[in-house]
């Protein structure tokens, strides 16, 4: 039996999220409502003698994107032998494509028993792409006035357009030094999927954010549309790396940064809601990013921890 190491990307739109639903008393049950799921079942194309069990890297919520994410899988043929790692990533692609799912593999390497695709990732980095109206087409984030704006096709679901009157990105770069380091984020924390109050205990909540860079991003665009968005829109990339993150921890900086940046809290909001940190601190001024402007950006590994020396 060998391990293999999937590295793939996935637009969220459709999907619950990327783990899988497992229900105990239906072992028949495929959630193909996740991307875990949809690999699944796409992996029985090559008819392994073992039971597929993929294992997941990182946990993304519904609507959330990735550029690049992994799972690991054992796989086991019938004469013993490994499959060669780009058929599986040639067959599982045209499989998905022919399934009509927003699912593509990047890369398929053996990897050794040892390797778990989640506990020995050295860190993630998540990447949120806001898109900010210039001067002239402001002060349109009202009910209808926001579906009068130009929101190109290719972005719908892919980014987070804003239409604020004010927009400072200077002042949100400065803040978001504020969340660099090792902080109990408690606060930005969600409660949606909390089982105990254990679970608001330091040794859970307490997290590192390596860095957070806010810098120019571009559009997605191509064609009319491409000149339109450049003319309308200042795209901005705000990318957040650490070890591990709280469910929504990473969407719920980015709200705050943007409550900031469009003067609707100011500093010392953000600096009682680390300081002090508890669920019942969230501003309830603010907004939590939407999920559709969020993705994972890479999973992080030490090569030497993927490394076969006898493959």
């Amino acid at each position: 039996m060998f391990r293999y190491l999937l590295e793939f990307s996935y637009i969220g739109t459709g999907f619950r999220g990327i783990q899988k639903t497992i229900i105990k008393s239906d072992p028949s049950f495929v959630d193909l409502k996740s991307v875990q799921g949809c690999l699944d079942v796409a992996l029985q194309v090559f008819r392994p003698v073992n039971e597929i069990q993929t294992v997941i890297s990182s946990r993304t919520d519904a609507g959330v994107h990735a550029l690049h994410s992994t799972l690991h899988v054992d796989l086991q043929r019938a004469d013993g032998s490994p499959y060669v790692e780009e058929t599986i990533t040639g067959v599982l692609n045209r499989t998905l494509y022919k399934q009509g799912l927003p699912i593509r593999l990047i890369n398929t390497r053996i990897v050794p028993d040892t390797f778990h695709c989640r506990y020995s990732a050295l860190g993630r980095t998540y990447l949120y792409r806001i898109a900010v109206a210039k001067n002239g087409i402001k002060d349109l984030d009202t009910q209808n006035k926001h579906f009068e704006s130009f929101i190109p096709v290719e972005e719908l679901d892919r980014c987070h357009f804003l239409h604020k009157a004010t927009f400072d990105v200077e002042r949100m770069r400065q803040a978001s030094r504020m969340f660099v380091g090792r902080h109990d984020f408690r606060t930005f924390k969600s409660q949606d999927r909390q089982k105990s109050a254990s679970r608001d205990h330091p040794m859970f909540t307490v997290r590192r954010i390596d860095e957070i860079n806010i810098k120019p991003g571009r559009s997605a665009c191509t064609g009319v549309n491409a000149k339109l968005a450049e003319e309308l829109y200042d795209y901005w990339d705000i990318e957040v790396k650490g070890k591990s993150f709280l469910y929504k921890q990473v969407r719920r900086i980015v709200g705050s940064l943007i409550a900031l940046a469009t003067d609707r809290i100011n500093e010392k909001c953000i600096y009682e809601m680390l300081t002090i940190p508890s669920k019942h601190n969230w501003d309830p001024r603010l907004q939590i990013a939407p999920a559709y402007g969020l993705y994972l950006a890479r999973v992080h590994y030490n090569e030497e921890d993927l490394r076969v020396d006898n493959k």
